[in-house]
C-alpha cells in the first residue's frame, strides 16, 4: 500500500492511523483513550509544496491520528462507469479504494486539500475521488445511505496566481458531501509563486483557527 503517508518525513507509511506526534508513532503500549481520526485526500503532485506544508500546518494544529491519501501516487483507479454499484454496495474495482471506504466510514474528519489548477481542484484528485460514484449510486438508486457516521470537515487550496477560488471550492465541497462530511471552512491562500505559505502569518493563523473550529 502507498496510498497512505505520513506527511510530516513524505515517507510511505503502513496503512494505520497515524499519531499525529512527531515521531509519527502509531498505537503501541497500553491501550489510550480514542483520538480524533481525520482522513486527508492530498491533490498535490508535489511532495513538498504549498499544499502539504498547509497539511503539514493543520496536523500540527490539530492533533489527533491521520491517513492522508496521495492521489499523484495512490494505486487507485478512476471510475470506469461499470455500474456495479447500481445494486451492490460498495465497487467491484479491487484496488486500495476498498480500503479508503473503511477509512471513510471510520474516521470523524474529512479534509480536501488541492493545488488549483485551471480554477479547479486538481485532475489526478477528480479521478480518485470519481470512486464516490459508489455513495451517489447508494443514495439514489439504492435509496441507503452509505455513511451512517457524520462528519466534519474542511478545505485548503493554494493558487499560485490570483485566480479564483470558487470553483474549486465549490467542487470540494460537494465531494465532501458525498461522503456524509459538513465542511466548516476554506482556508485559500494564492500569490504562493511569490510569496511561500510558510511567510503567509495570516494563513497559518486561518489553519489554525479552522483546526480549533474541527476539535
Amino acid at each position: 500500500m502507498i496510498f497512505c503517508s505520513d506527511i510530516k518525513t513524505n515517507e510511505t507509511a503502513s496503512c494505520k492511523w497515524m499519531d499525529s506526534s512527531l515521531h509519527g508513532a502509531a498505537f503501541y503500549g497500553k491501550i489510550r483513550k480514542a483520538e480524533m481520526k481525520t482522513l486527508i485526500f492530498n491533490g498535490s503532485p508535489r511532495k513538498k509544496g504549498e499544499t502539504a506544508y498547509m497539511i503539514k500546518t493543520l496536523q500540527e494544529k490539530l492533533g489527533g491520528e491521520f491517513k492522508v491519501v496521495d492521489a499523484y501516487r495512490a494505486r487507485i483507479s478512476p471510475c470506469i462507469d461499470c455500474r456495479w454499484c447500481f445494486e451492490h454496495a460498495g465497487c467491484a474495482v479491487q484496488d486500495e479504494w476498498q480500503e479508503i471506504l473503511s477509512f471513510i466510514e471510520e474516521c470523524d474528519h474529512i479534509v480536501i486539500a488541492s493545488p488549483v489548477y485551471f480554477e479547479e481542484v486538481t485532475g489526478m484528485l477528480l479521478a480518485v475521488l470519481s470512486r464516490l460514484q459508489t455513495y451517489f449510486s447508494a443514495r439514489y438508486l439504492r435509496k441507503e445511505e452509505p455513511v451512517p457516521k457524520k462528519k466534519t470537515g474542511a478545505v485548503l487550496l493554494a493558487a499560485g496566481s490570483i485566480g479564483p477560488r470558487e470553483k474549486a471550492e465549490s467542487t470540494a465541497e460537494m465531494l465532501l458531501r458525498q461522503m456524509s462530511c459538513d465542511s466548516l471552512g476554506t482556508v485559500y491562500v494564492n500569490r504562493t509563486d511569490k510569496v511561500p505559505v510558510r511567510e503567509r502569518e495570516d494563513i497559518i493563523q486561518e489553519i489554525e483557527e479552522l483546526a480549533e473550529k474541527l476539535r
